[in-house]
């Protein structure tokens, strides 16, 4: 396989730039310009999730970058696409550092990331204040799209996402649970992350909404290997769902000690996004049999032929995690701004304001892509949001999925399927 966009880590090696700000030199942009030369490729940044626990989120973003470039013949305005990369290490502070230093390089349009909701915390300050955007295919914290700051808003100008927003998925969990499993109580874990206490929350409240009684809410602290205390007293609230949208390897080991937990055999486990990986039921074993998960569930023709290309292209097992199809919609919404805010010079160089850029990327509507039909909003509490969420399914994990590697796992429940029956 031939790669057709050149990857670089700006951590090991800081680019030279081709690319200046002409804030000195005509620029009538107020957040600055970007120029590149008539022989210099377009370079974007990628602040992802490339070390740590489950690091193939990170990776599963980079190879929807290239099936992206992949499509466009390895071209963008006639230019060579590149691809400089940063570490988030899914924290807040390593996202942070990450920011910081793809900034040095003026050479960079646009920035795609973070996978995880708590790096999205320590880089959007950075970005923002840049004048810079960023588009992330798998944050979905409600609060990173919330501006209201005494509402614990983390929103910042320039930030976009084509995730769902939790909300969604907090609300597609409470009414499989009520409408499909009939249960009347539940309990939720978090570990006090914007993602996880996000979606717990969505959650419970919904579940409420609907008549359900939440019995417990409790918190984990991460790195914990012992779940002994908060299982005890999950126990004792008489939860009959169990619902924990942490990350590996906490959520492998509830799962793990849940089922050896006297008077917790029976008990309904639920999980979010965070566990939907091959990988991660693999490691879950026996006691991940039966666990039900909400995560991104996508179809269509134009989907269909997006796995062929990732089986041709990248990997012939296919992507074997969520949000690929997330990831190859945000990095072609960031391109069509791209071409949209892009002015060319009588010298063959390109102008791109970083302004415009943003405003093009705002400006996005009924985009159709892989997930379904993006318009990007404005407005809080769902600004920067361009996915509406109907791109979401509850699967549950069985023996064959354990066992025998299979994936993905057959979607039991869609808020399609309760609508129809």
């Amino acid at each position: 396989m031939i790669t057709l966009f050149r990857i670089t880590f700006l951590s090991l090696l800081i680019v030279a730039s081709a690319t200046a700000s002409l804030a000195d030199d005509g620029c009538a942009d107020a957040l600055g310009c970007i120029e590149i030369a008539p022989d210099a490729p377009i370079v974007f940044g990628g602040l992802l999730r490339l070390s740590g626990p489950e690091p193939w989120t990170g990776y599963v973003a980079v190879n929807a970058f290239q099936l992206a470039s992949i499509a466009r013949g390895g071209l963008l305005l006639n230019r060579e696409i590149e691809l400089a990369l940063e570490d988030s290490a899914c924290s807040e502070e390593g996202a942070r550092e990450g920011a910081r230093r793809l900034i040095e390089n003026p050479a960079i349009v646009g920035v795609i990331g973070t996978n995880c909701s708590l790096a999205a915390k320590g880089a959007l300050p950075v970005i923002s204040e840049a004048g810079w955007l960023m588009i992330s295919p798998s944050n979905s914290s409600p609060l990173l799209t919330i501006a209201e700051r005494d509402a614990g808003g983390l929103y910042q100008p320039g930030y976009f996402r084509t995730s769902h927003n939790d909300r969604f998925q907090g609300a597609l969990s409470a009414q499989f649970a009520t409408a499909a499993l009939e249960v009347a109580t539940i309990a939720t874990i978090d570990d006090g992350d914007p993602y996880t206490r996000g979606l717990s929350s969505a959650m419970a409240s919904t579940f409420s909404s609907l008549g359900g009684e939440v019995v417990f809410q409790g918190e984990i602290v991460k790195g914990v290997t012992d779940m002994s205390g908060i299982l005890q007293a999950i126990r004792d609230s008489g939860a009959e769902l169990v619902y924990f949208p942490v990350f590996a390897p906490e959520a492998q080991l509830i799962v793990e000690q849940l089922r050896n937990a006297p008077g917790l055999e029976d008990i309904i486990m639920m999980t979010a996004d965070g566990g939907f990986s091959k990988s991660f039921a693999q490691d879950a074993g026996e006691a991940g049999i039966g666990l039900y998960v909400a995560a991104p569930q996508v179809s269509g023709k134009a989907y269909e032929a997006f796995i062929e290309s990732w089986k041709r292209e990248i990997d012939e097992a296919g992507p074997t995690g969520a949000f690929h199809a997330h990831g190859y919609d945000a990095v072609n919404l960031l391109f069509a701004a791209t071409e949209a805010a892009a002015a060319e010079r009588d010298d063959g160089a390109l102008v791109i304001g970083r302004g415009a850029l943003r405003e093009a990327l705002a400006a996005t509507e009924n985009y159709p892509g892989l997930t379904g039909s993006l318009t990007c909003q404005d407005e809080s509490p769902h600004a920067g949001d361009c996915a509406t969420g109907e791109a979401l399914a509850i699967f549950q994990f069985g023996a064959s999925e354990i066992h025998d590697g299979n994936w993905p796992p057959p979607v039991v429940w869609t808020m399609a399927m309760a609508e129809d029956g």
